[in-house]
Protein backbone atom coordinates (compact mmCIF):
# COMPACT_ATOMS: atom_id res chain seq x y z
CA UNK A 1 0.00 0.00 0.00
CA UNK A 2 2.62 2.27 1.00
CA UNK A 3 3.81 1.62 -2.69
CA UNK A 4 1.08 2.81 -4.15
CA UNK A 5 -0.14 5.82 -2.13
CA UNK A 6 3.41 7.24 -3.48
CA UNK A 7 3.33 9.08 -6.56
CA UNK A 8 6.30 7.39 -8.26
CA UNK A 9 6.12 4.80 -11.45
CA UNK A 10 5.01 1.59 -10.49
CA UNK A 11 5.99 -1.14 -12.66
CA UNK A 12 4.57 -4.43 -12.39
CA UNK A 13 6.04 -7.57 -13.78
CA UNK A 14 4.02 -10.71 -13.92
CA UNK A 15 3.50 -13.55 -16.38
CA UNK A 16 1.07 -12.52 -19.34
CA UNK A 17 -1.50 -15.65 -19.07
CA UNK A 18 -2.13 -18.31 -16.61
CA UNK A 19 -2.58 -21.70 -18.24
CA UNK A 20 -3.69 -19.49 -21.37
CA UNK A 21 -6.22 -17.69 -18.89
CA UNK A 22 -5.80 -13.80 -19.75
CA UNK A 23 -4.07 -11.78 -16.29
CA UNK A 24 -4.10 -8.48 -17.75
CA UNK A 25 -7.65 -7.50 -18.16
CA UNK A 26 -9.88 -4.66 -18.99
CA UNK A 27 -11.39 -4.26 -15.13
CA UNK A 28 -9.38 -5.53 -12.12
CA UNK A 29 -11.25 -8.48 -10.48
CA UNK A 30 -9.49 -8.45 -7.50
CA UNK A 31 -9.59 -5.98 -4.40
CA UNK A 32 -7.82 -2.84 -5.33
CA UNK A 33 -5.02 -1.61 -2.87
CA UNK A 34 -4.49 1.31 -5.16
CA UNK A 35 -6.31 3.15 -8.28
CA UNK A 36 -4.71 4.29 -11.43
CA UNK A 37 -1.16 3.88 -10.08
CA UNK A 38 0.35 1.67 -12.63
CA UNK A 39 2.45 3.21 -15.37
CA UNK A 40 4.24 0.06 -17.29
CA UNK A 41 3.42 -3.45 -16.82
CA UNK A 42 6.27 -6.23 -17.82
CA UNK A 43 5.65 -9.29 -18.98
CA UNK A 44 7.28 -12.20 -21.51
CA UNK A 45 5.50 -11.60 -24.38
CA UNK A 46 5.10 -7.92 -23.99
CA UNK A 47 5.95 -4.32 -22.63
CA UNK A 48 2.88 -1.82 -22.16
CA UNK A 49 2.76 1.22 -21.24
CA UNK A 50 -0.16 2.93 -19.57
CA UNK A 51 -0.55 7.42 -20.46
CA UNK A 52 -2.16 9.88 -17.98
CA UNK A 53 -5.81 9.02 -19.15
CA UNK A 54 -5.65 5.34 -18.42
CA UNK A 55 -5.01 3.94 -21.54
CA UNK A 56 -2.95 0.69 -22.34
CA UNK A 57 0.14 1.20 -25.33
CA UNK A 58 1.94 -1.67 -26.44
CA UNK A 59 5.75 -0.45 -26.54
CA UNK A 60 7.66 -3.45 -27.02
CA UNK A 61 6.91 -7.48 -27.75
CA UNK A 62 9.53 -10.38 -27.77
CA UNK A 63 11.18 -11.73 -30.59
CA UNK A 64 9.65 -14.33 -32.80
CA UNK A 65 6.04 -12.77 -31.69
CA UNK A 66 3.53 -10.49 -33.82
CA UNK A 67 1.49 -7.74 -32.69
CA UNK A 68 -1.81 -10.45 -33.47
CA UNK A 69 -0.36 -12.41 -31.08
CA UNK A 70 -0.25 -10.56 -28.40
CA UNK A 71 -3.72 -8.98 -28.74
CA UNK A 72 -5.12 -13.09 -28.82
CA UNK A 73 -2.97 -13.45 -25.25
CA UNK A 74 -4.37 -9.95 -23.65
CA UNK A 75 -7.83 -9.99 -22.56
CA UNK A 76 -7.67 -5.87 -22.47
CA UNK A 77 -8.13 -3.98 -25.76
CA UNK A 78 -4.50 -1.52 -26.49
CA UNK A 79 -3.27 1.10 -28.76
CA UNK A 80 0.21 0.39 -30.15
CA UNK A 81 3.34 2.80 -30.37
CA UNK A 82 3.96 3.52 -34.18
CA UNK A 83 7.52 1.80 -33.64
CA UNK A 84 7.19 -1.16 -31.78
CA UNK A 85 10.61 -2.96 -30.66
CA UNK A 86 11.65 -6.43 -29.98
CA UNK A 87 13.27 -7.47 -27.06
Amino acid sequence: MDLVSSRSNVIVAMEHTTKGAHKILEKCTLPLTGKACVTQVITEMAVFDFSNNGKLTLKEIADGLTIDHVKKATGAKFESYPQINKF
